[in-house]
This record gives C-alpha cells, structure tokens and sequence, in this order.
C-alpha cells in the first residue's frame, strides 16, 4: 500500500507544508501525513503573514524558493509595509490574508508537486533501528517506512484548551489531540515541557459599528513578499480598525480572574511574552488604562473578524461582557470566545544546527514542538529541515545551514539550538546583530544563488536576481559619475527646502543628504526621471539603500568577517569539555549538554564567559 519514502513529514501546519515542499522539490520521495486534509496551512491564530521580523523571515524563505511568501501574496487581501519611519534595516512587510484562500492556495501548491503523496491519519510512534529512524506507525494501525522524519506537530502533542473552568481535550478548537507521542519521544531520551498560547475572540462584523473605529488602510502600492513577478492582483484592499479597551472593559475582565487558569495556576505552560493575552496585560501593565485593539477582517466573503490585542482564556461570558463595553462593540455577537492552548514542545538544544535530532539520526524536528510561536518561525524551521532531510539521505549528509551573518533564519536556527528557549520563541530584528545586512529588500542577493546552488531556487529566481542586479550596478555607476546642471538640480533643491550648491557634483553626493530621495530627484529633475524611467522600482530602492547606507554596510561586513573567524574554527565532535578543568563548572555542564560545533556557536552559549572561550582556543592549539 505504501512506498518507502526517503521523508515523511508529520503534520499538515506551517513548518509541515514548507518542509514537504522543499524536500519533495529537490527530489525527494515526499509523504505528508497529517490528520486533516481541509487544514492544511491552517491559519490557526490571526489571518496575516509577516510583521516586524517576520516579514524578513518571509522574504528569506521566498528568496531561498520557499512558497510562504508566494501564496501570502496570493491570498492577500492588503499589505503593508512596517517602520518606513525607521531605517531600511527596520521595514517589515505584512500582508492581511483570506483565512481560506491561503490554505487552499497552500494546498493547490503541494499537490502540484508530483513526488509528494499524502496521507490523513495520526502518528503516534516512530519506528528506529539501531538508533536511526526507519518510518512511523499511525492510530490506523500502517507502519510506513522512510529514511527520515520530519515532526511538525504543532501545538497537538497532549493540547489541552483552556476557557475559563472549561477543560478540552484538543490540538487546536474542534480537533483532538495527540496523547502518546511525548511519552513516546521521551522514552527513547528526548526532554519535553509544557508551552502555551492563545487566540483572541472571533466576531461577527455585522455588529460593530466601523463608525466610531479608526481605520487602517494598506498601502498605496504594495510590494508583497515574493521576489517572482505579477503575483499581486487585487485592486482594492480591505481595511483593518483600531479599537481601545478603557476603565470599564478591564473592570468587567478583571470580574473573571478567579475563574482565569492563567492565574489559578491551571496552566502549566508559560505563555509568549510578547504576545500575552488580554489579562495578563492588565496585571503587566496596571498602570495603562487602555490598549489597542486591532479589529482584522479574516476574508473577502466573510463577515467574521479577528480581534488582535484580545486573547483570552477568561470564561466565555466574561469576554463577551468585557467586548460590549468597547466603543463600537456596544452591539458585538461573536462566534467564538478566545482560548489558551496548552501543549508539549521539545527542548531545541536537542538538535544539531540542520535541525536533526542530536538522539535519533534522520530525525528531525521543526515549528512549534521546537519551543516557537508564529507561521512565520514555524515556516522558516520546515524550509530548513525539509532541505536537510533531503541532503541527509540522498548526498550522503551534506547539511544545508545559514549563518547568522546570512539570514534571520540562521538567527532563528541558531538561537534555538545554541541557546535554547523556556518560552515560547519569536523572532525581532534586535535578535539579529547584523540587520542592516540582512534586509527585507536584498534578500534574493544573499541567498537565491545559494539556493539554486543545490537545486531548489529555480532558473527564473536566478534570472530575475541577474537581472536586478545588474541594473543595480547601472544605476549606482549613474550617480557615481552623472554630474547634473547647476540649476536644475538648485532649482530642485530650493523647492524642498534643502541648500543649493556652489559648483556642480556627482549625483551620489546630492543623495547624500538626510533629506534627499531618489523620488525628490525623480519628481524634480527630468533627466534624471527619464534616465530612471527604464528601470524596475525594486532595483532603485535598492540602489538608493546601498549608496546611502554604505558605510553603514561596510562597517558590519567587516565585523562579520572577524566574527566568523570563530564560527570558522571547528569543535571535534568527541570533545569531552569535563577534562578541561580551568572552565567553569557552568561553561562544563551547558557545553556537554549542547555540544557545539565551533567556537563562534560556544560563544552565544548563555553561561559560557568569555574566559572560557579563551580556555578552548588555548587547549584548540588556536
């Protein structure tokens, strides 16, 4: 009935659909086991992709030859792109997505690749061999076999939902559970906790008057987040509304405490910091007499919203109390009230940096059982892991893995398995200490070759990148060497304000100035609009980034290359760090246990001090 499969991937989520793709499209033999097929790319939380962070983890994937970012563009229903106040190394694009076009957009994608089948059931054990995965069993008794597993199991691993004193049993509302699996994992070495998170209220539009709301509309001419040409469609896109909580809304949550698992200690799990629900911000942030809600419409044929800011597990009655007291709500009907989950994760410090579990060989795990939160993580860790399952069994283990120099998602990768997590993980530009080299807008420049190098990113990925970036490089030599008339380029220059010149200067140091745009120039002086009119709207951003931001860029790169001298000098895997008795008994434990591969990823290790890297560059002979 089945074949052998060189990867199974367990669970149809984020992380699942990412890692069967990427393996299946390299080549691989692909089953995807999941126990829904209608869930598939399941938007589980709220209806929008990428974010601050996250929208760069999104533009790596697609760069790389993900499929994330292609259908957030194709299920948008608007964008917009986050801190354009800021610097370029802080935007963040994000897309309000239909809930059901994207996982129906996610579903006609797979099943466009022909080496990947699938199969609806539960798995429920592994079957291992002399230490190595040989394939799974499931709850309808099939023992499937494979060279390797990747575990996306998401928040279903013993999920238990919690609304006020109601317990249920479930992965996500309305879908059991998985009840044996940890025990299983756990019996052959593997450390489990307990995680939690939630979702907010879902709302019934017709009852809110948008009136007294503020809106929130996407951007005039939205960029997406696939590198591949015309995927945006839409011509007019739907709002989002802003909404606050005041006095009387907190009084009426805080009638609900008692009965809160959150504070009753019902929940084991510790929930994501940044994200906490409604309740726990009024005890985090007393003094606040309000927050702001984002109200976010969850398709284009549908009248249900997502209500952000308002996650909840306070008893259903009390959320919807608490909801009529907002301005604009005073009439609400929900659908459903907001929820905590509760469920197991695995310490990720149990993996290698390809993601394979340091336990079991050719095992390998990704998403939310790794300690994440987010689509967004959960995608990027699917992406890595289906790669490397791939290159693990069929070019006898080359391991595909990113830098923290190259990628937010070798930030992420790297921070999970050098650092691990006690909470629910999520990703920030402060994580990434070189962001101004890792953008949103040169993504296809740092990784489409090194993708297609191994296969995945296609030729067109290639040929577009090409073609960037060589009207990059034109466009640079332009103003590099293009001295403009004196009085065309003053007459610009009085009209918004900025000083005049005395003598004439190369266009690149009129760019120069804080005040000064490439669409200043364009809107103000013709000949630099019409020498600028041939060329893609991508590639002069990108133009304009590197000539205002060189130094800037310069300087990081040089950081970067001293800093990876150390993640250049390899650990021997045999390292036995309890003989080395001038490190400190913490820097002895925390090595042992993670085992680092070189001295740039012992450094990040929390616990492990500069003095002890001085130790083992000494005892290294370095």
């Amino acid at each position: 009935m089945f074949d052998i499969y060189d990867v199974i991937v367990v669970g149809g989520g984020h992380a699942g659909c990412e890692a069967a793709a990427a393996a299946a499209n390299l080549g691989s033999k692909v089953l995807l086991v999941t126990m829904n097929m209608q869930n598939i790319a399941q938007m589980s939380c709220n209806p929008a992709m990428g974010g601050i962070a996250k929208g760069q983890i999104l533009r790596d994937i697609d760069a790389l030859g993900g499929l994330s970012g292609i259908v957030s563009d194709k299920s948008a229903i608007q964008f917009r792109m986050l801190n354009r106040s800021k610097g370029p190394a802080m935007w963040s694009p994000r897309t309000q997505n239909d809930r059901y076009l994207f996982s129906k957009y996610w579903r006609e994608e797979l099943e466009k690749i022909k080496n990947l089948d699938f199969w609806q059931d539960t798995v429920n054990d592994l079957m291992i061999k002399n230490n190595s995965i040989c394939g799974v069993i499931t709850e309808k008794g099939h023992r499937i076999y494979s060279k390797s597993v990747i575990l996306t199991n998401g928040t279903f691993l013993n999920g238990k939902i919690h609304i006020g004193n109601v317990k249920i049993e479930g992965g996500r509302i309305g879908e059991k559970n998985v009840k044996d699996f940890t025990k299983n994992l756990n019996s052959i070495g593997f450390q489990s906790g307990k995680m939690k998170t939630g979702t907010p209220v879902r709302i019934d539009g017709r009852t809110i008057d948008f009136e007294q709301l503020d809106i929130q509309n996407g951007d005039d001419n939205p960029s997406g987040f696939s590198f591949l040409k015309n995927l945006i469609t839409i011509e007019k896109q739907m709002p989002c509304f802003i909404a606050y909580t005041n006095s009387e809304v907190h009084n009426e949550l805080q009638k609900g405490f008692s009965f809160s698992p959150l504070f009753n200690l019902d929940i084991e799990g510790i929930g994501p910091r940044y994200c906490p629900s409604i309740e726990d911000k009024l005890v985090r942030f007393s003094e606040r007499d309000r927050h702001q809600l984002f109200l976010e419409p969850e398709g284009w044929n549908t009248i249900e919203y997502y209500l952000n800011g308002f996650s909840s597990s306070l008893p259903a009655d009390v959320q919807y109390n608490a909801l009529k007291k907002i301005r604009g709500f005073e009439n609400v009907k929900i659908f459903r009230p907001g929820y905590a989950i509760e469920y197991d994760f695995f310490d990720p410090t149990q993996l290698q940096n390809s993601l394979e579990s340091k336990i079991v060989e050719n095992l390998f795990l990704a998403g939310q059982i790794n300690g994440t939160t987010g689509y967004e993580e959960a995608a990027a860790q699917g992406f890595i892991a289906g790669i490397n399952s791939h290159l693990k069994v069929n070019r006898d283990g080359e391991k595909f893995v990113l830098s923290r120099s190259q990628s937010y998602i070798g930030v992420l990768v790297d921070d999970l398995v050098t650092k691990g997590t006690m909470e629910p993980y999520r990703m920030f530009t402060s994580r990434a200490e070189y962001r101004i080299l890792l953008r949103q807008d040169n993504s296809d420049l740092r990784l489409t070759k090194l993708s297609h190098s191994i296969g995945l990113a296609s030729d067109e990925r290639l040929t577009s990148l090409n073609e960037k970036d060589s009207e990059i490089k034109e466009i640079i030599e332009f103003f590099e060497k293009f001295s403009p008339d004196l009085d065309d380029i003053n007459n610009a220059l009085i009209k918004i304000e900025s000083k005049p010149l005395n003598q004439k200067t190369k266009l690149k140091n009129i760019l120069l100035r804080p005040e000064i745009s490439i669409e200043i120039l364009v809107n103000n002086v013709e000949i630099i609009q019409n020498y600028l009119s041939r060329f893609n709207a991508e590639s002069i951003e990108e133009a304009e980034i590197q000539m205002k931001y060189k130094t800037y860029i310069e300087k990081e790169s040089e950081l970067v290359k001293k800093l990876n001298k150390l993640d250049g000098m390899i650990i021997p895997d045999n390292m036995n760090y309890s003989l080395l008795k001038s490190l400190s008994s913490e820097a002895i434990e925390k090595l042992n246990k993670i085992n680092p591969k070189t001295i740039g990823q012992a450094g990040r290790i929390s616990g492990v001090s500069p003095s002890d890297i001085s130790i083992l560059l000494v005892y290294l002979g370095r």
